[in-house]
């Protein structure tokens, strides 16, 4: 039963990550707009500001309705094969809900009434897509995005004969989950309201805990990225009411990267309201990591230093300009356990150290991220410069506690192995290919796909693939068939396996990785 728990767990963080991987895309669009149409970086140039609104308008309506886009997201990301199609019903089915709950509401006297959408605040019902319903936020979109991978990948294949075969397969899903949906619209009339005051109560327990409360997400957004379940903590605190609720120019916004981008975009907020709590500081990414490479190269023996270099520099600059840290974390986390624990620990507590000093600061996606979203929001607003001068200090805090412990415990770190530092180079690729005779595909490409699907088992015991901004995540049906070895001679700095869901470090080229798996999966 833990296995199962944990491997749909699995699942669901894997498919989560498929709509979060858009939304910084928007969130930089709305940032560096909000250069335009602030007044006192471009004066009083009426057509710069008007520019810079229009811009904003066109992408806030997406961080407005989550819920439609986490629904249509996770269908498709947990989706095990005709995920277009799960999309589309996706979208049908949220439509279904929202038309469904209204007249339910409606019909049991239930319906609030208002003159203006903000007077629902309070209310526990919303507006969504002009229906007025029960309001919850992403979590309606979650729940029925889940909803619907489950029924469409059980029945996506369904077929019947004659006459009635124009009604098989994902048209069938729909028809059955049509009465689903009317029944989920009249249950969460009645339980959501009850759920609602559950989670008030979990923001109301963070809230009062204070720096506590910030440590803990810091120490859990690390600790839990060896399991990929590190997804469910910061994706709730970003975008639910979880992370703070604040209203602004009579608008409420839920959670902490919503609230951020709302301040960031009205220019008249001098400052941020202190109570909404920006937990994704990212500062490990674009300072610990720097101290914790530092302290490898330092500690390492003399012999493998130049090689070390090779590895260290490039993970430790992907970490700090783009805020992909797994390859680099992954070079100790299974050779030396006990570091990842002090890693995750210093990481929350200087989390709650910024958060102790007034920082309003976002940089998840390390430096460049950074200085997209802070430097317009101007100094006094985030107060970057003393997450700029905090993060310095963790550098150094970081360099010499690493430094400490692995000289103290004598722990295997990267450089300090019984054998030589190894990396493999494409001529070892090659060679490894041509020892094995293995005659696949036309060009390196086709080469490089071949020899990925070849140790994730071959393509017959590969159910899923799907990656997030780091890692290729694949559920496989015998984990006996995957070479480990083979996958870190293809570019991977580490592999995690959980059950059956095997998770393989890429770094920032996965998403070109995956490509060229699919493309290899489509033609073989």
């Amino acid at each position: 039963m833990k296995d199962k728990i944990v491997d749909g767990m699995q699942v669901f963080a894997r498919a989560i990550i498929v709509p979060v991987l858009f939304l910084p895309i928007v969130g930089i669009i709305i940032a560096l707009s909000s250069i335009l149409s602030n007044p006192t970086i471009v004066g009083s140039h009426n057509s710069l500001i008007y520019l810079g609104k229009f811009i904003a308008s066109g992408l806030w309506p997406i961080m407005n309705n989550l819920s439609i886009v986490f629904c249509v997201g996770i269908a498709m990301g947990m989706a095990k094969e005709k995920k277009a199609e799960a999309a589309l019903v996706a979208l049908f089915s949220f439509l279904v809900f929202l038309g469904a709950n209204n007249q339910w509401l409606s019909a049991t006297g239930k319906l609030v009434h208002y003159k203006v959408v903000s007077d629902l605040y309070g209310t526990g019902q919303t507006v969504l897509f002009g229906f007025q319903v029960i309001d919850m936020g992403v979590f309606l979109g979650m729940i029925l995005g889940i909803t619907v991978a489950l029924v469409h990948n059980k029945f996506c294949n369904k077929e019947f004969p004659g006459a009635f075969s124009f009604y098989g397969n994902t048209k069938f899903v729909f028809i059955v989950l049509v009465p689903i949906l009317l029944i989920l619209s009249i249950i969460f009339s009645y339980v959501w309201p009850v759920i609602a005051m559950g989670i008030t109560a979990l923001t109301t327990f963070i809230n009062v805990s204070g720096y506590v409360g910030v440590f803990l997400y810091g120490f859990l957004n690390r600790v839990l990225i060896p399991t990929g379940l590190h997804h469910l903590i910061w994706t709730p605190f970003s975008y639910s009411n979880i992370g703070g609720e604040l209203a602004v120019n009579g608008k409420t916004y839920f959670g902490a990267y919503n609230i951020f981008l709302a301040q960031l975009s009205d220019p008249s907020i001098k400052v941020f309201d202190p109570s909404a709590k920006y937990l994704q500081y990212g500062m490990v990414k674009v300072f610990g990591l720097i101290g914790v490479s530092l302290a490898f190269y330092k500690t390492a023996k003399k012999k493998n230093k130049t090689k070390l270099k090779a590895i260290l520099f490039p993970a430790a600059a992907t970490s700090f300009l783009v805020g992909i840290t797994e390859p680099l974390e992954f070079t100790f986390l299974f050779v030396a356990p006990f570091l990842w624990i002090i890693h995750s620990v210093l990481d929350g507590i200087f989390e709650a150290i910024v958060v102790f000093l007034g920082v309003r600061t976002y940089g998840a996606g390390g430096i460049i991220d950074f200085l997209a979203y802070n430097l317009p929001a101007g100094i006094g607003r985030t107060k970057w410069p003393i997450y700029i001068a905090v993060g310095l200090v963790e550098l150094v805090v970081y360099y010499f506690v690493f430094k400490f412990v692995i000289e103290k415990f004598n722990l295997k770190t990267p450089g300090r192995e019984d054998d030589e530092v190894k990396l493999y180079t494409k001529k070892d690729y090659k060679d490894k290919k041509s020892k094995d005779s293995k005659q696949v595909g036309e060009n390196e490409k086709d080469d490089l796909a071949a020899t990925i699907v070849e140790a994730l088992g071959g393509k017959e015991n590969i159910e899923t693939v799907d990656n997030c901004f780091s890692r290729l995540r694949v559920k496989i049906t015998d984990l006996d068939k995957l070479d480990e070895p083979t996958l870190k001679i293809t570019g991977a700095s580490g592999v995690i396996k959980n059950g059956n869901n095997v998770q393989v470090i890429y770094g920032p080229k996965v998403n070109s990785v995956r490509n060229k798996v699919d493309k290899y999966l489509a033609n073989n």
